[in-house]
């Protein structure tokens, strides 16, 4: 019976062809955007998609793009665990939303620059301009190796798909379609993908409400698992989700992502107007209230379910982060595809993630780096290099995920770095937009400073994690836990039952740093990028 814990059934052939049919399509679509565009082979069209995209499209990308396989997989795992208060992330997204769209989607788009680092160039100078650049690649390529080597390992032990199999897969269709199709490629991939990500949480919240009696009934235990308790106006900067802290500090870190982030920049200055660009800023607000509500939701559906047998402190599963694999393998199994639909959902997230990661640093490396430097090269040697640039990051990408699945607390200090950075960059860029008599040694020494201080607070908080008081777990169960039976998505004809342990004490110190590495940084990434 699904919510008592115990074994739960793995692939089953159909949910290889649902998986590998949508990977496959999402490399189709970009591989049709660029036999389409083929005749047009130009250094903008490639990056900029010749700026004559439209608003819809390019706000399902922006959506996507900070969406990864961390989001799918960790958010619902935050409200499982924390309550609903990640939902509050929507005033933030608001604030964010309404900033970007009104200062600095007009300064970029009638700059008409590429790279979103020319302005600290115009604004300052070349020596400023070259460590953004610098920053913003060495914060991308840790983060994007990142994003696909953590779920893959927790989709890897439960559904048995082969890790590094996947890994290179994903690595190899983002270079495909990001070499060939430019742009225009990677934004209408992201549409698709988005598509695919709601509907993997719909099929969730779907299920889940037909197995516990209706949506009302899951409502009412997360209400009484206190999962609803969302507002905590306490001024306390030290706990770990307050109203304060959510809005306040969500609205700078989801600031610095989408106003001066290239992933981010590089889509609405494709937008054929300006209006088209402050436009796509919107829905894509739009697009993140939905996303951030279902995905809140599926973790209230996976408490209602798991509510008197917790899978974790069961033994069914070794980390958080595999919460909500191992609930769709629980209670979608006996329908061949959906749990193949579900884990597509969340490599689409990682691929969304990855190709726009890519075509991205390609642009910056470009137009910051090379450009400056060869001023004489064709239209021709810069379109092969764009897609020269595009192989390079892809495997650098890859390679990253391999250092991912070495390293341990280094790596999860590099990720602190990530937001670390933000935070100093965008604080720049305000001081030289609303600043007339800054000059670039003040906006240097501004940043240095800005940085020893995140990076001081950051690497603390590494040192001395905040304690149980201050995190505030909710409680769960194991009253209704029976690991001795079967779960009816076992005995189904199609599936094979594969038992989910703890690692015994005698495990290897490495095996157990990546497990603990890898539930950290879920959940990390969680609550920094949702």
């Amino acid at each position: 019976m699904v919510g008592t814990g115990g074994p739960v059934a793995t692939f089953s052939v159909w949910d290889y062809v649902v998986f590998a049919g949508i990977i496959v399509g999402a490399a189709g679509v970009g591989l049709f955007q660029a036999i389409r565009s083929r005749k047009e082979t130009s250094s903008s069209e490639f990056l900029l998609g010749g700026r004559q995209m439209t608003a819809v499209p390019v706000a399902m990308s922006l959506t996507a793009s900070f969406m990864s396989g961390i989001t799918v997989i960790g958010t619902p795992t935050e409200a499982y665990r924390f309550g609903a208060a990640f939902w509050i992330f929507g005033f933030a997204y608001a604030i964010m939303s309404t900033i970007t769209a009104e200062i600095f989607v007009p300064l970029f788009y009638r700059l008409g620059i590429t790279s979103a680092y020319e302005y600290l160039e115009m604004r300052f100078s070349r020596t400023i301009r070259i460590i953004g650049t610098s920053m913003y690649i060495v914060q991308t390529a840790l983060y994007t190796g990142l994003v696909i080597y953590a779920p893959a390992l927790a989709l890897n032990q439960i559904t048995g798909l082969n890790l590094w199999g996947v890994l290179v897969a994903t690595g190899a269709v983002c270079i495909l379609y990001c070499t060939l199709g430019g742009l225009k490629a990677v934004i209408w991939t992201d549409v698709l993908q988005m598509v695919i990500m709601l509907a993997g949480f719909v099929a969730v919240i779907a299920r889940g409400a037909v197995l516990q009696g209706g949506l009302t009934k899951i409502w009412e235990d997360a209400g009484r698992g206190g999962r609803l308790y969302a507002f905590d106006f306490d001024p306390d900067p030290l706990k770990r989700h307050t109203f304060w802290t959510i809005v306040v500090g969500g609205s700078v870190m989801w600031t610095s992502i989408y106003a001066i982030n290239q992933s981010q920049v590089q889509r609405y200055i494709s937008c054929k107007t300006l209006g088209h660009a402050k436009m796509s800023l919107y829905v894509n607000m739009v697009g993140l209230w939905i996303t951030v509500s279902l995905a809140v939701f599926s973790g209230l559906t996976m408490y209602s379910i798991y509510k008197e047998c917790d899978p974790f402190t069961n033994g069914d599963i070794d980390t958080h982060d595999q919460l909500l694999p191992y609930l769709v393998m629980d209670m979608l199994a006996i329908y061949p595809g959906i749990p193949g639909l579900f884990v597509a959902a969340a490599y689409s997230g990682t691929l969304s993630t990855v190709s726009s990661s890519i075509n991205a640093l390609v642009a910056v490396t470009v137009e910051d780096f090379i450009l400056p430097v060869f001023k004489n090269l064709t239209e021709r040697q810069v379109s092969w290099m764009n897609m020269g640039l595009s192989v390079f990051f892809g495997a650098l990408c890859i390679g990253m995920a391999g250092v991912a699945s070495l390293m341990g607390s280094v790596l999860q200090a590099a990720l602190s770095v990530f937001g670390m950075i933000s935070g100093p960059l965008l604080g720049l860029y305000l001081l030289g937009m609303l600043f007339r008599t800054t000059n670039s040694t003040g906006g240097l020494s501004g940043m240095i400073v800005g940085l020893a201080l995140t990076l001081w607070v950051g690497i603390g908080g590494q040192i001395y994690p905040p304690t149980v008081e201050k995190t505030n777990p909710l409680p769960v169960s194991t009253v209704n836990c029976s690991t001795m039976s079967q779960n009816f998505t076992t005995t189904a004809p199609w599936t094979s039952p594969v038992t989910l342990t703890v690692q015994p004490e005698h495990q290897t110190s490495q095996k157990r740093l990546r497990q603990t590495f890898i539930w950290k940084l879920t959940t990390q990434l969680s609550q920094t990028l949702t």
